[in-house]
């Protein structure tokens, strides 16, 4: 199997941080539909897009950086190691703000029209929260990893 280059490796990780974006998106959306009375489809569409952000970057996305970006450039550099640090804590800290979407909508399942502001100001705060750590490994990382890293690496 061929591995990836850093540039490669580098469009698979901005394609993906596209596809979460965009799944993100969609739950604002939904939560916007139902805060506005509009017709939403059923609430399991929202389930599965907090069910695919929960394991696809788990499973998928943070062992890419890890192993194609962070590893390397630790290994390169440690002129970039306090922000590396910071998104492997904000890697740990996105599982906790999807499981307070989780139970935010619950609360929303459970208590109806009440608990609407709470669900959709969660899925607010994590889609900042998400934006605000694409940016610092798009504008940070990824331009490191282009200076930096070699096709060995």
């Amino acid at each position: 199997m061929q591995s990836l280059g850093p540039r490669s490796a580098i469009t698979v990780i901005l394609h993906e941080h596209e596809q979460m974006s965009t799944v993100i998106e969609g739950m604002r959306r939904f939560v916007g539909l139902l805060a506005a009375g509009t017709p939403a489809p059923g609430l399991m569409v929202l389930r599965a897009m907090l069910y695919y952000i929960r394991e696809y970057p788990q499973q998928v996305h943070h062992p890419k950086e890890d192993r194609y970006l962070f590893t390397p450039l630790r290994d390169r550099t440690d002129e970039f190691d306090y922000v590396l640090t910071e998104l492997e804590s904000q890697h740990a800290q996105g599982d906790v703000r999807l499981r307070n979407i989780e139970h935010a909508l619950t609360r929303y399942e459970l208590k109806g029209a009440p608990a609407l502001r709470g669900l959709r100001a969660t899925v607010d705060a994590y889609a900042e929260f998400h934006a605000d750590h694409r940016c610092m490994e798009e504008t940070l990382i990824l331009p490191a990893a282009r200076r930096l890293l070699t096709n060995e690496d």
